[in-house]
């Protein structure tokens, strides 16, 4: 009896990955992630299992905008945004409330 788990399974022709065989997410580009207890931050967002962590970390003390949080992902920061350097933030993803795609500088 062989104890090789597989790491990869077919059905239908399509190949399947165990997700314990993966390692963490690759880096995207910048996130805005909205956590519990109100804090917003932006950073390199990367998911390994249950943890995720941003990189480049900034906390978004004030939005700055005249439309809201989305406003700040679609055009980056305003003159009147505020933020602080954070570094690495590393949290458990049950604590994301949402997250938002940014491709711009902050």
């Amino acid at each position: 009896m062989s104890t090789n788990v597989p790491t990869t399974i077919s059905i239908d022709g399509v190949d399947y990955v165990r997700a314990d065989s993966v390692g963490p997410t690759t880096p995207t580009s910048s996130r805005i992630v909205i956590a519990q207890r109100g804090w917003v931050f932006v950073g390199i967002y990367t998911e390994d299992g249950d943890n995720v962590t941003l990189t480049n970390a900034k906390v978004i003390r004030q939005w700055g905008t005249t439309k809201g949080l989305g406003e700040l992902a679609l055009n980056g920061p305003t003159n009147k945004t505020v933020l602080d350097d954070a570094g690495v933030v590393r949290m458990h993803r049950l604590a994301i409330v949402a997250t938002l795609d940014t491709n711009k500088t902050f």
